[in-house]
């Protein structure tokens, strides 16, 4: 997701746009309703007795996409893609520049950092484990990963990874100030370990006693990415590529390991510096969002995957069913706003429509990929602010707004 564990824990509030529209958009707890079942294959889905019918979604507004997507002043964007599609109706549009030094358009086919999506991957492979009875996701994963976390934490399952009820400690502090753009960039291409991500929540006691309460913590993907390696044998990034990657044929998405560069025809990313000019942050060491957020695709590939994933081709339903389960009632965010992370997935309730999917960034870059449960709609889009702020919420808000206005 970001530069550093510091970095992550700062901007917590403002790193998951898709939060803050669930937090504002809709009646409390409207994402907690239960949801139909997955299909199979690309059939529609299947419901049990006790779930709702779908809602219809709204024929596609184009005049709203199209404003939502133009405003690149609230806040300051260099850029900015959606691709809209389902059986509802299908749309692509794009804004802004994608390389301030040549002057080039953005493309629907331009490549960006899409940050915390990459947890929707390595969700799936470790449910691909558990359907394959190579872990249990109620398996404690310290057991899994003896000796990676000190013996005084309770254990944490792996399904409490998944769902962000860990109750994890808080990362240690990094030696530069994540609040400077100057320091920032200073540190891009500091080089981070998992094993040393890790450490840097391995002190003190747990915030909170595992499966009580939610928080978002990119931490816990990181441990998950390590148990994938673990159990396979080879590197995360191939388990994903031989698992998902390469079986769907999504030849623009990768995750980078130690290459700071975006290689195919890609968004630059820019960031606002202290004198007001805007720095190409394009180029960045993703290490310290390993596991968790440091994998590059386009709107096409992700997309595709959604659809795969929804319809049932990557996961048995049980494993599937996890990925749209959220936490009992009583599990509650940490700030006492309803749950709203599952397996992978987190959920938001727009104009009385229920998205699944997940949210993304990194400096320079914001991603979100969500769709219904049944695919009546689905959205991927792409933005690039200049400044890593709470002001990110806007665009989300409003591009959520427009893909659900009647």
């Amino acid at each position: 997701m970001s530069l550093s564990p510091l970095s992550r824990r700062a901007v917590v509030g403002t790193a998951l746009s898709g939060a803050v529209v669930a937090a504002t958009v809709g009646p409390a707890g409207a994402a907690s309703r239960p949801a139909p079942a997955p299909s199979s294959g690309g059939g529609p889905a299947r419901r049990s007795p006790s779930a709702p019918a779908p809602v219809p979604v709204p024929p596609l507004n184009v005049p709203a996409l199209r404003a939502a997507l133009a405003d690149l002043e609230h806040p300051q964007l260099t850029a900015a893609q959606l691709r809209v599609s389902g059986s509802a109706g299908r749309w692509c549009g794009t804004e802004g520049v994608a390389d301030r030094a040549t002057g080039r358009a953005v493309h629907e086919r331009d490549t960006f950092r899409i940050g915390s999506i990459t947890k929707v991957f390595v969700a799936t492979v470790v449910l691909q484990l558990a359907a394959e009875r190579r872990l249990s996701p109620e398996q404690p994963v310290q057991r899994l990963l003896p000796g990676l976390l000190p013996s005084n934490f309770p254990p944490i399952t792996v399904s409490q990874l998944l769902n962000h009820t860990s109750g994890l400690p808080d990362e240690q502090d990094p030696p530069y100030d994540p609040s400077s753009p100057e320091d920032i960039a200073r540190h891009r291409y500091d080089r981070w370990t998992p094993e040393q991500l890790v450490a840097q929540v391995s002190h003190g006691t747990v915030k909170f006693t595992p499966g009580t309460k939610q928080e978002y913590r990119g931490i816990n993907y990181v441990l998950l990415a390590l148990l994938i390696e673990r159990l396979t044998g080879r590197p995360y990034g191939e388990a994903i590529a031989r698992r998902i990657l390469r079986p769907l044929d999504l030849r623009h998405t990768t995750v980078p390991g130690n290459d700071p560069r975006i290689h195919w025809p890609h968004v630059h990313g820019y960031m606002r510096m202290t004198d007001g000019s805007l720095l190409d942050i394009t180029k960045f060491d993703q290490s310290a969002a390993w596991g968790e957020g440091e994998m590059i695709s386009r709107t096409g590939d992700l997309d595709r995957f959604l659809t795969a994933l929804f319809s049932g081709e990557l996961l048995p339903p049980d494993e599937l069913e996890r990925m749209f389960t959220l936490p009992p009632d009583e599990v509650r965010m940490v700030d006492g706003t309803p749950a709203r992370y599952a397996a992978g997935l987190q959920t938001v309730t727009v104009n009385g429509i229920t998205l699944w999917g997940k949210t993304g960034e990194q400096y320079g870059y914001s991603s979100a990929m969500f769709a219904t449960r049944d695919q009546q709609r689905r959205a991927v889009f792409s933005f690039n602010p200049t400044r890593r702020d709470a002001t990110q919420a806007q665009v989300s808000l409003r591009i959520a707004e427009a893909l659900t206005k009647a």
